[in-house]
């Protein structure tokens, strides 16, 4: 999906705008989805996810009229948190999340992008660490915070109910799931995580994942092979 790929999420009959518009910017040579999240109302944004490739999400944030309020992340893979900090700074703005027991991986920010040919990384410590229940907020706009373990330990989900959206990072994606043969990751945990903290938040909802397109809860409960209620039981 390019950085030119923006949808509305939906308004109600009256013909009322829609409060959110999202764009997607693949970023990294993961090709991870880095996700811009605007709050029509007040042209707040928040970016989850912004590995790297800063200069490509600020041309993006450019086309929408958008400013950066807050920068989110799910969980503390190179691809996913690698230059978060940085764009952060660049934009003078919060960083919030993923769960503490992430730390860990943050901590090898450094190693890890010499190993994979990042520019130099550095570890760096949120000004937020996020927990199950929580809430955070921009614009005029507030998500559910959902911990999700199993492809990391520290792995959050972020969830709008009002636009039946979710952030899912690299938990869920169309017709697969998270890898768990990282260290500290579960398969039984990530299976637990999905069927019982995102399939309750409803089928209709629709999910941006960590790479490739989205898709819904309801497509993967009947199609997903790892996951669909019949594979299940």
């Amino acid at each position: 999906m390019s950085s030119d790929d923006t949808r509305p999420d939906h308004g109600d009959d009256s013909g009322t705008p829609p409060p959110l518009q999202l764009a997607l910017v693949p970023v990294t040579p993961f090709s991870q989805n880095c996700s811009l999240l605007v709050c029509t109302r007040t042209g707040r944004a928040a970016a989850f996810d912004p590995g790297g490739d800063l200069d490509r999400i600020d041309e993006a944030l450019a086309r929408l009229g958008a400013k950066l309020e807050k920068v989110f992340l799910t969980h503390g893979h190179i691809d996913h948190c690698g230059q978060s900090a940085e764009f952060a700074r660049r934009h003078g703005v919060p960083l919030e999340g993923p769960h503490r027991e992430d730390k860990f991986w943050i901590d090898q920010l450094p190693e890890q992008g010499k190993r994979f040919g990042f520019a130099a990384l550095a570890a760096f410590e949120p000004d937020r660490w996020l927990d199950d229940g929580d809430t955070v907020q921009f614009g005029d706009q507030t998500l559910q915070v959902i911990h999700t373990p199993g492809h990391t330990p520290g792995h959050v989900v972020f969830f709008h109910e009002g636009a039946r959206l979710a952030i899912v990072g690299d938990v869920l994606f169309q017709g697969s799931i998270g890898r768990t043969d990282f260290p500290r990751g579960n398969h039984a945990t990530l299976i637990d995580s999905i069927t019982r903290k995102l399939w309750p938040l409803g089928e209709d909802v629709s999910f941006v994942p960590g790479h490739g397109p989205m898709s819904s809860f309801g497509d993967e409960r009947r199609h997903n092979s790892f996951v669909a209620d019949d594979v299940l039981g």
